[in-house]
C-alpha cells in the first residue's frame, strides 16, 4: 500500500513544528533569509530614502526654483564622490545587517546579534554616516547651503536616537557583547579595528 503524502496528522505535526522553528531545513533557511532582506530594502525606500531623497527635494523646492545639478569643477566630482561613498556604505551595513545579523535596520526589527563585521569594526554607527555624507554629497552637487542646515538637523537626530534610545536598548538585548564592542569601537569616528584597544 503506497501513501501520496503525509497522512492529516503528520501534515499539522509538520506543520508545528516548523512553525515553532523546532527544525530548520534549507528551505525555511532560505525564505527567511530572503524576508531579512525584504523588510530591509522596504525600509530602506521609507525611511533613509525620504531621508535622502524626499526631503533634501522639498528643501530644494523651497527655494521656489530647481537648480541643475552642478557636476563641473572640484566641487561637482567631491559631490559625486559624496553621493557614491554614502551610498555604498549604506547599502554594504545594510547588508551585513541583514547577512550577519539577520534582521534590518528598522529599530522594531533589529538584527538578532552584534554586527562587528565589515564597516562595523571600524565606527559604530557606519549606516547613519552613509546617510549623512549622502546629504552632504547632494548639498554640494545642488550648492545648496540649505541642504547643510537640514544636514544638520539630521545630524542632532542620529546624536540624540543613538544616545538616547539606540545604545540603552543594545545594551538591554545584547548586553556583555555589547558593552565590549562600545569600549573597542568608536561611536562616530572610524577607527582601524584594533588599533587603540
Amino acid at each position: 500500500m503506497t501513501t501520496e503524502g503525509p497522512q492529516p496528522r503528520e501534515q499539522h505535526l509538520g506543520e508545528f513544528v516548523e512553525a515553532a522553528g523546532l527544525i530548520h531545513t534549507p528551505g525555511m533557511i532560505a525564505r527567511r533569509r530572503l524576508l531579512v532582506f525584504l523588510k530591509a530594502a522596504i525600509f530602506t525606500i521609507f525611511i533613509p530614502g525620504t531621508m535622502t531623497v524626499g526631503f533634501p527635494a522639498g528643501v530644494l523646492a523651497l527655494r521656489g526654483e530647481s537648480p541643475p545639478p552642478e557636476t563641473g569643477g572640484l566641487l561637482g566630482l567631491a559631490s559625486i564622490l559624496l553621493l557614491g561613498l554614502g551610498g555604498f556604505v549604506y547599502f554594504w551595513t545594510a547588508f551585513d545587517f541583514a547577512d550577519k545579523g539577520r534582521g534590518t535596520p528598522f529599530p522594531l526589527d533589529p538584527p538578532k546579534v552584534v554586527v562587528r563585521r565589515g564597516l562595523y569594526g571600524w565606527v559604530r554607527n557606519p549606516m547613519y554616516l552613509g546617510v549623512m555624507t549622502v546629504v552632504l554629497g547632494e548639498a554640494a552637487l545642488f550648492r545648496a547651503p540649505e541642504l547643510l542646515v537640514y544636514l544638520s538637523s539630521v545630524l542632532a537626530g542620529f546624536l540624540l536616537f543613538v544616545r538616547f534610545y539606540e545604545e540603552p536598548n543594545l545594551r538591554r538585548r545584547f548586553g556583555t557583547p555589547y558593552e565590549q564592542y562600545c569600549r573597542e569601537v568608536p561611536r562616530w569616528l572610524p577607527r582601524r579595528p584594533g588599533a587603540g584597544s
